[in-house]
């Protein structure tokens, strides 16, 4: 079900590609929140703020200008779900005067959010009117090409930095693909993680994949972004892992993480090198999250039927001795790996030792994306980080030299 609420804009904020934060004026309050300072109170004492953040797709909906009225879902908001935090605008409230205009005729059928109110038609890479089409109609091989595999998107700028703390000074041209699943956010620029990447020039191109969309290139599923991550975008390296935010339900197998295990077997399928990452924490409260996270062992063990190199860090004393992590810590992630490689798991992975000092930590501080995950900063759980930097790490330890002649044709956007 669906929560709606008129809302009037105030002022406009930050941008980025394909989007733009709003604050608004909602008509009435939100629903089964405590009171705040300056929130409506209505006689039960409950009602939630009437002044909120919003963010409106531009390339959907258009860019709207204080003084608007808009039509918002605040479904997630009312219910007090922290990703992102927004108010979601779905068009104008009345009359429609800031809509972007209608699409040029051109090539692209493939529609996402298929079915939704603000389905899109794109213009797929690998679909019959592409111009890579013929490139990717009969590709089959990744040739060797190392695929990192994460569950969380936060995982994204910490794995980066470690390839590019592996590369050293030939970090610059490294060409490295993200390949943006359909288990978090569906539009790629809800995240402000891509743009910040892209923007420094640590990632060459975005492809989202399934019902994701707004990448730098579409392709129906995770096999065929691979493929032009390969083969049209001529990458080094891919990143898998869903959009910003995930579902979970405290159960083994209700977390859209499990598709990491998926994405494995994708890569290995298509003669890449799977490299799996996992999830790490030292300041989760939560048991099950401590250490490797249960959903890197249900999705490596259960979900992955092919091999994978699973690096994990090795780290120096003034690491081992930061916040949160310990050498109960430490110990506890190598027992938990063990796991990963006994005879009863499927497959048997690879545990690949990576060293792990304090110059990590440096390169990890210059993202210019902001890390953080589960609320937490690298200050606060760097076992996190440093867990996916070694992954990015062991994946540049990986790449082989290849053809890197460019692909003359062009995709329009």
């Amino acid at each position: 079900m669906m929560t709606w609420r008129i809302g009037t804009v105030i002022s406009t904020g930050r941008s980025w590609q394909g989007a733009r934060e709003l604050e608004v004026t909602l008509d009435r309050p939100l629903p089964g929140h405590g009171a705040a300072p300056g929130d409506d109170v209505g006689g039960d004492g409950t009602a939630g703020p009437v002044t909120v953040r919003a963010l409106a797709y531009t390339d959907l909906v258009g860019d709207p200008r204080p003084g608007d009225a808009l039509l918002l879902n605040v479904s997630a908001l009312a219910r007090g779900l922290g990703t992102g935090g927004y108010a979601l605008v779905v068009g104008p409230a009345a009359t429609a005067t800031h809509l972007p205009p209608d699409p040029a005729p051109g090539p692209g059928h493939l529609v996402k959010a298929r079915y939704t109110p603000l389905q899109t038609m794109v213009l797929g890479v690998d679909e019959q009117e592409s111009p890579h089409h013929a490139t990717l109609a009969d590709a089959d091989t990744l040739d060797g090409m190392p695929v990192v595999v994460a569950d969380l998107h936060s995982a994204l700028p910490a794995i980066i930095a470690g390839i590019r703390h592996a590369a050293g000074t030939s970090a610059t041209t490294l060409k490295i693909a993200y390949i943006m699943t359909d288990g978090g956010a569906l539009p790629a620029a809800f995240s402000r993680t891509i743009a910040a990447l892209r923007d420094a020039d640590w990632l060459t191109t975005c492809i989202t994949v399934g019902q994701a969309f707004g990448g730098d290139l579409e392709a129906v599923t995770v096999h065929t972004g691979l493929l032009a991550a390969r083969h049209v975008a001529r990458c080094d390296i891919a990143v898998i892992a869903q959009g910003p935010g995930n579902l979970g339900t405290g159960t083994r197998w209700g977390y859209s993480g499990v598709a990491a295990g998926e994405a494995v077997n994708a890569a290995a399928t298509l003669d890449g090198r799977p490299v799996a990452s996992l999830r790490v924490s030292g300041a989760d409260p939560r048991d099950r999250h401590l250490g490797i996270s249960h959903h890197s062992l249900t999705a490596y063990t259960r979900v992955a039927l092919a091999p994978a190199d699973i690096p994990v860090p090795t780290p120096t004393t003034d690491v081992e001795n930061l916040p949160t992590w310990g050498n109960p810590l430490t110990q506890r992630l190598r027992a938990q790996a063990q796991t990963l490689t006994a005879p009863t798991g499927t497959p048997r992975h690879t545990l690949v030792d990576i060293p792990a000092d304090t110059t990590l930590l440096d390169t990890l501080r210059t993202s210019p994306a902001g890390l953080r995950t589960m609320g937490r900063t690298l200050d606060d759980d760097p076992a996190s980080f440093v867990t996916a930097a070694v992954a990015g790490i062991h994946a540049h330890h990986l790449t082989t030299p290849h053809d890197t002649t460019p692909d003359t044709t062009t995709q329009p956007a």
